[in-house]
């Protein structure tokens, strides 16, 4: 099974959701084989992927009440090297229920392992902006997190969280559990609260910051609109360059820890 990445942060409108769309898709441009597993029960990453409701064969939570295979859930998109996992949780009955399954913290870890996932060379699961419950049975079946944070002082302060959170997972449920990077988003450089927010972040994280960064853009915007990754949409716009070298820099950073 490929590299398992959990996208993380407790804390919305820092780009989450965008960032596991986007750079699940460029990997796949990259020609290596990517699952994106949407793990947020507010679905979004079908909406950033053009999929409606009305055309879901099923989602992840069916199969973890047992209730479908995960290959009857696969379903294919734009890209032929990324394969899509929906959520779709319509109703508060059955989000009680799937509260009630992720007690069982290592449920995820034991679906992915028990069913033949060995074709993908990267598995990104898309997770809630919360720690309880759902993300830590990401984090559970996952390698590695990647952190996206926007400017501000509430977004260092759901960092700071998430690492404590990282940390409790290691050394509790997970201990081959690593961070990935954590991932600048909305960029905008010559701002004050960029200056602020990059300076608290270089004293304390520096490490772990990754060198790409992701702009300010309102063609990823349009782009969700239209239900589509940025860089099937404008290939050569800022936001699709971003995206396309994130993947390169995560791939890279493989890499070299392989050798």
């Amino acid at each position: 099974m490929g590299k398992k990445i959990a996208i993380a942060v407790p804390k919305g409108g820092v780009g989450k959701t965008t960032t596991a769309v986007n750079l699940a898709a460029a990997l796949a441009i990259a020609e290596k084989k990517t699952l994106l597993i949407d793990f947020d029960p507010s679905g979004a990453c079908s909406v950033s992927l053009g999929f409606e409701n009305e055309v879901l064969r099923g989602d992840i939570f069916q199969v973890i009440s047992f209730i479908k295979h995960i290959d009857s859930v696969i379903h294919k998109t734009e890209l032929p090297t990324l394969d899509f996992i929906p959520c779709s949780i319509n109703s508060g009955e059955i989000e009680e229920r799937i509260n009630r399954l992720t007690r069982n913290i290592y449920l995820f870890e034991n679906i992915l392992n028990q069913y033949a996932l060995e074709q993908y060379d990267y598995i990104i699961i898309d997770c809630p902006p919360y720690l309880k419950g759902l993300t830590t049975v990401a984090l559970t079946a996952a390698d590695s997190v990647l952190v996206p944070i926007r400017a501000g002082q509430f977004s260092i302060s759901a960092l700071k969280k998430m690492y404590n959170h990282i940390l409790w997972v290691r050394e509790n449920l997970n201990k081959r559990l690593s961070v990935e990077g954590i991932l600048l988003t909305m960029f905008e450089p010559n701002t004050k609260a960029w200056g602020l927010t990059k300076k608290v972040l270089f004293e304390n994280f520096g490490d772990d910051i990754l060198h790409t960064v992701i702009p300010k853009s309102t063609t990823i915007t349009e782009a969700e609109f239209y239900g589509k990754p940025t860089m099937l949409f404008d290939v050569k716009s800022s936001g699709s360059v971003a995206y396309l070298q994130l993947a390169s820099e995560l791939m890279n950073k493989g890499l070299l820890l392989e050798h």
